[in-house]
């Protein structure tokens, strides 16, 4: 298949998902609130398919495998644990903010009421920055597995994907994203599960690799691996802190039917990540063992591509749309949702009906620097850890704040900075040559946590219970 005409392929296929977003929306989106919350229409099934499809994008095809070339087994582990732990930890979280603000949208939302102005624009600049830097990376993931698998140009792909998922983004809202999600992961998992299946046995099975990684890199395979162990905790640590600033899972939050949904849907769906992470992982010990992991970042092709026949190499290409896709959706949502909101609280008196286009239109434009950052093939890693970094000294801080009623918005961003400031020192430069990223994230998150102590007042100087009456739900 040339570059065009698999180009013209990719093209349908995204036209699909977003014919289906837009035919499932139509007559369904009747106000603002309907388009961002979708308040307690989604059981617990449902609730665990659109977590696993928006929460696994592209990079379940880099990260994994890389990030298993140089730390091994310890690091695949943390890697695919770090993809569950959020999930999990948002039950106890999300119960807590539906039961303090049962009216409430964004998490931004309860940081300016319950910490004031200077909070709430550090807590928004972290969440605009992480999910913004997220959407780049994996539609410039999806550029760069179209390019490998069928030579499409890195801009036509972008282009294909950032205006299908608009398409359907703009016009439904979450519940466009939502339905798409399940859709999608009708097609993930099969294409997964054939993708390890018939890779494993193309490549002889575990033999081979074994027997590679036994002579080349045999510290790859032991569970006492230090710095496999220091990357795996760092991978836990980075993502739980980096999820928890992610509005798409905020959304669904309030989007759960009941206490039940919210428990059964974030258990399932953590359940779920965890074998398909480490089983995409492992392919990155196969690319060593059998001497194909020389460009580490694209170690999961290095190994398959060659060897997968043309019906599931194909298979791939709509595997990494589905992905992509269904993750994408949920960022643009997720963003717009936070400027339609935080608008409302600015302006009351602004009509709803204008919210709302102005929700729709600020993801046109959001998509624009989307696109050309993705058509360039720009590498994000860099910038993504310098937000999962911003992330992790400000979790403690944002959160504790759901319990006690003795914490202030000063001691909050007084203890942010200051982690963010020590975490900063110990960061490594962009070559990696200096610092170590796993120091860098522990330091950030243990010294926010001592400020913001002790920082804190005796008596108690906010009332949880006022946070009930705080918001209400987007009339018009």
């Amino acid at each position: 298949m040339g570059s065009w005409s698999a180009g013209a392929f990719l093209f349908l296929v995204a036209a699909a998902f977003a014919g289906a977003g837009i035919a499932y929306s139509r007559g369904r989106i009747g106000t603002l609130e309907d388009y961002i919350t979708a308040r307690g229409t989604v059981g617990a099934l449902t609730a665990a398919a659109t977590l696993v499809a928006s929460g696994m994008g592209a990079w379940i095809l880099f990260g994994p495998a890389e990030a298993a070339t140089w730390g091994g087994l310890p690091t695949i582990l943390g890697y695919a644990l770090g993809a569950a732990v959020p999930l999990l930890v948002f039950i106890p979280l999300g119960n807590r903010l539906r039961r303090l603000m049962p009216e409430g949208h964004t998490l931004t939302e309860y940081v300016w009421y319950r910490y004031g102005r200077g909070m709430y624009l550090f807590t928004l600049f972290v969440i605009i920055l992480y999910m913004f830097v997220f959407l780049a990376a994996e539609i410039t993931g999806m550029a760069f597995i179209a390019n490998l698998v069928a030579g499409i140009p890195l801009w036509v792909t972008a282009l294909i994907v950032t205006g299908a998922t608009l398409a359907y983004t703009a016009y439904g809202g979450l519940k466009a994203s939502i339905f798409t999600d399940v859709v999608q992961l009708t097609l993930i998992v099969p294409l997964l599960a054939a993708i390890v299946v018939v890779g494993y046995l193309a490549l002889g099975g575990i033999q081979p690799s074994a027997a590679g990684l036994a002579e080349k890199a045999p510290d790859l395979t032991e569970w006492g691996n230090l710095s496999g162990l220091e990357g795996g905790l760092t991978f836990i640590i980075a993502i739980l802190a980096a999820n928890l600033f992610h509005q798409g899972y905020w959304q669904r939050i309030y989007a759960v039917r009941d206490r039940r949904a919210l428990r059964g849907g974030f258990l399932i769906a953590a359940a779920a990540v965890v074998p398909i992470v480490f089983a995409m992982g492992l392919f990155g010990l196969a690319a060593v063992g059998l001497d194909k992991a020389q460009t580490p970042s694209v170690a999961f092709f290095s190994v398959l591509l060659g060897v997968l026949p043309p019906w599931l190499t194909v298979g791939l290409v709509i595997l990494g749309l589905a992905l992509v896709m269904s993750s994408a959706d949920t960022l643009l949502n997720g963003i717009s949702s936070i400027i339609a909101v935080d608008l409302h609280r600015a302006v009351p008196e602004v009509r709803t009906g204008f919210l709302l286009r102005v929700s729709r239109w600020s993801t046109v434009v959001l998509a624009i620097p989307l696109l050309l950052i993705a058509s360039q093939g720009y590498s994000v890693l860099y910038l993504f850890l310098i937000a999962d970094l911003v992330c992790a000294a400000a979790v403690f801080p944002v959160f504790y704040g759901l319990y006690s009623e003795r914490y202030t918005g000063r001691a909050a961003l007084s203890g942010t900075l200051a982690g963010l400031l020590a975490g900063g020192l110990l960061f490594p430069d962009p070559a990696m040559t200096r610092g170590s990223l796993f120091w860098a994230f522990v330091v950030a998150v243990l010294v926010a946590v001592v400020v913001s102590l002790l920082l804190t007042p005796r008596r108690s100087t906010f009332d949880l219970r006022s946070l009930a009456g705080a918001t209400q739900h987007i009339r018009g």
